[in-house]
């Protein structure tokens, strides 16, 4: 080489080579080498989809970073991992085999190949005696051990952890735990658990596996055969992939009960001896704001079940219950009207709890049938639609008659499907009572004056009985006051 230049090409070339023959970025196993002593530091990239034929531009640009910083630890003495995989098992991966024509296993593994060599050429350090492919056996293999653990685990909530199911078997089988409501609900009868057939059982047990089949509405898009997360679809109800129109559909689908374990999850955060599975601890050391990420993602809420009673449409007798989630008790008194999701049982012709009476059933049947074809959208956005059931409840805090209709702003897949509507402080609410001009009661009067037609803040309550005509009076006290008195009357 002329001296004064710089041949990149043959020098890159030669200790590309020579750091894999190497094994330069390879991680000992610090259990059986000197590097157990050493401070340890895992760099974990986001892995690549093999779902076309190489790397984009932007590619580098993370991976490049994630390089520096743990060339950069290992140069500081830490032992350090940076390993590399491939998201090669889902939707990307299939759909560029079925526009290539190419069996899937084929042409991921061709793909990965491509990406690998890409990688390799930028000269990054990984340990490449660590790839995984979340398509090969050897990875899956894994996540479908653990998703059997989901399936035959419960979350026991007085203990704060999981267990077999069969230990709750063996709880029901001694009697030493009850059925509960929802346990009977589920089963149809009032029969014990060993009076129960195994159909019946399975349905109980089904109710507290962590993993669990249920018939939820999803994004359901034709063209790709698949349901799609709701980031896969676009804010015009198509799939990023293919461009293909999404709907939204009741279908059976496998759950996770995250909703179980989430004070867990909450509190572990924070814990300061976290078992480490060795017989010692540890303390997460994740920055403040990855934990604020975690917490708002777990999205636990603080509020209270109300009970209404459903009234027949004939007798005006009771007949049902309707339990509502809300976060926000203090507004009881302003709730004018409910509405049910258009899967609910109460609407639903057919079910044991359908109440819908001749006079409304054409006009809620049309409406239903016409809400399962609609396109997935965005709720929250969209212009509020809905029918009035004919079905009534009477509000619990001042026995007020209100009218339940079926809007498709209300989903089976929160809560209980049900909502209180509160038109004066929900804006979804507002928008509908304004919409088919029902009655909107304001029952929060705001700190400081606000113009809002729709006030969803804290305050002072107003127009909420007094404590001479109701032991569920809240007029005067502040928001907090409000909440905590309501629901302990």
């Amino acid at each position: 080489m002329e001296k004064g230049l710089y041949n990149f090409c043959e020098i890159e070339e030669r200790w590309r080579y020579r750091w894999l023959k190497q094994r330069t970025f390879c991680t000992d196993d610090p259990s059986v080498t000197k590097s157990s002593d050493k401070p340890k530091c895992y760099v974990l990239d986001m892995f690549p989809y093999p779902s076309g034929s190489g790397l984009h531009v932007g590619h580098p640009k993370g991976y490049i970073a994630t390089d520096i910083y743990s060339r950069y630890k290992k140069m500081q003495g830490f032992h350090v991992l940076h390993p590399m995989g491939f998201d090669s098992f889902g939707l990307p991966a299939e759909q560029y085999a079925i526009e290539h024509g190419v069996h899937p296993a084929v042409v991921t593994e061709q793909n990965i190949d491509t990406i690998r060599e890409q990688l390799q050429f930028l000269g990054l350090g990984y340990d490449w005696d660590r790839e995984i492919a979340t398509s090969r056996e050897d990875y899956y293999r894994w996540t479908q051990w653990m998703f059997k653990k989901f399936f035959e685990s419960w979350f026991d909530v007085s203990r704060q952890k999981g267990r077999p199911i069969s230990e709750l078997i063996a709880e029901f089988d001694d009697e030493t735990r009850k059925l509960s409501d929802a346990d009977r609900k589920i089963t149809g009868s009032d029969q014990m658990w060993k009076e129960l057939t195994d159909v019946q059982r399975s349905a109980v047990l089904n109710n507290y596996r962590i993993a669990y089949h249920k018939e939820v509405t999803v994004n359901w898009c034709p063209g790709l055969g698949t349901v799609l997360a709701n980031e896969e679809v676009t804010s015009d109800s198509k799939s990023e992939r293919g461009n293909f129109l999404v709907y939204q559909r009741p279908l059976r689908q496998w759950m996770m009960r995250i909703t179980a374990y989430s004070e867990r999850l909450l509190n572990d955060l924070d814990l300061a001896e976290l078992p480490d599975g060795k017989g010692g601890t540890f303390r997460l050391d994740w920055p403040e704001s990855i934990k604020l990420m975690q917490r708002n993602w777990i999205g636990r809420s603080q509020g209270s079940d109300v009970k209404f009673d459903v009234l027949c449409p004939e007798t005006d007798q009771v007949v049902n219950m309707l339990t509502v989630y809300t976060t926000r008790p203090d507004t009881l008194f302003g709730a004018t009207f409910m509405v049910v999701a258009p899967q609910h049982p109460i609407v639903t012709k057919g079910s044991s709890e359908y109440l819908v009476p001749t006079s409304h059933a054409n006009q809620v049947e049309t409406y239903i049938a016409k809400a399962k074809e609609e396109v997935s959208v965005n709720h929250d956005t969209k212009e509020k639609t809905g029918v009035m059931s004919g079905i009534y409840t009477r509000n619990p805090v001042n026995d007020e008659k209100l009218p339940i209709f079926v809007a498709d702003y209300v989903s089976m897949d929160y809560g209980s499907g049900a909502i209180m509507a509160v038109p004066a402080h929900d804006e979804r609410d507002f928008e509908f009572a304004q919409k088919y001009d029902l009655l909107i009661t304001k029952v929060v009067q705001a700190m400081k004056d606000e113009d809002e037609e729709c006030f969803t803040g804290e305050g002072i309550s107003i127009n909420s009985g007094y404590v001479s005509e109701t032991p569920f009076a809240i007029t005067g006290l502040s928001t907090p006051e409000a909440k905590e008195k309501i629901t302990k009357t």
